[in-house]
């Protein structure tokens, strides 16, 4: 599907702004094939036809619609087996050492997407409940897409994602077969409280994460709001928190406030010594 220039700027700019995302010249190809169902939904003949919809005045609810459908919501159930395996051998025995007083457990997950990476927590803190029987856990999973946190919120999966990254074992244990596919037992998701949150904003809760997710989250973004969110993280933090990045990911020459840990590719301690990054970078456009 051909894409003008303009349109392909139109829809670069919208998504940036409410998201912090750039879609990259590599990137440019997957605007018709992303677009297509929201041209047939709304009846449109070509997305130079959506990018004119896109500047009037009321389009609301369809910029919201044309965001969500460019955004890229791949996930699944433990990705990246081996950092689940540093989180479960390292950091949450690090963290449980540390907080044995206080015994309250805060994870974020950013960019949750359909929700799997927040109930892989769930099982792997669920699979260690002798070491945290008496603790108080909270897991929250935010998402900049209303959509996927709709999706999140029921906890239902189709037999080929619970397949992905899961264990029959797993399986039976942590999920209930239903018609309408395969839910997540409520003894995880009550554990779980998902948000819309778009990482470059503050977050409204002031309470701090012992152990931060962001995954794969800030590969799109460009320098100045990538250095925005490491320190909005940072912000949201304990002293000596965990940050755990995607394996592409870095936040090397971004952040003094991350400390990069041996452990492992994309894992960071926070560290308050060093000022804010916000205070050494030109603020990005607020996303909305």
């Amino acid at each position: 599907m051909q894409v003008s220039d303009s349109a392909a700027r139109v829809l670069s700019g919208l998504l940036e702004a409410r998201t912090g995302q750039q879609l990259t010249a590599d990137r440019m190809w997957r605007i018709g094939t992303a677009l297509s169902g929201l041209l047939r939904d709304h009846g449109l003949a070509s997305v130079d036809e959506l990018a004119l919809r896109l500047i009037e005045p009321d389009c609301g609810n369809l910029a919201n619609a044309a965001v969500d459908a460019l955004l890229n919501n791949e996930t699944y159930f433990f990705r990246d087996r081996n950092m689940f395996d540093v989180l479960a051998q390292t950091v949450l025995p690090e963290i449980a050492s540390q907080a044995r007083r206080k015994r309250h457990l805060r994870i974020w997950s950013v960019g949750c997407s359909t929700g799997q990476e927040a109930i892989s927590l769930a099982m792997l803190l669920s699979e260690q409940r002798g070491k945290w029987a008496g603790w108080s856990i909270e897991i929250v999973a935010s998402d900049v897409s209303h959509h996927v946190i709709e999706t999140a919120r029921k906890g239902i999966y189709p037999q080929f994602q619970v397949q992905r990254g899961l264990s029959v074992l797993q399986m039976i244990n942590h999920f209930e077969e239903r018609p309408e596919g395969w839910q997540a037992e409520k003894a995880l998701l009550r554990q779980i409280r998902y948000e819309v949150h778009n990482v470059l904003d503050p977050r409204e809760d002031a309470r701090a994460f012992d152990l931060v997710l962001c995954r794969n989250v800030l590969l799109y973004f460009g320098q100045e709001n990538r250095a925005r969110a490491f320190d909005r993280l940072a912000d949201a933090m304990n002293p000596g928190g965990w940050l755990m990045l995607g394996g592409g990911e870095s936040a090397a020459g971004l952040s003094d406030r991350l400390v990069a840990d041996d452990a492992a590719t994309g894992l960071y301690r926070k560290s308050d010594e060093a000022g804010s990054a916000r205070d050494n970078v030109v603020p990005a456009r607020r996303a909305g």
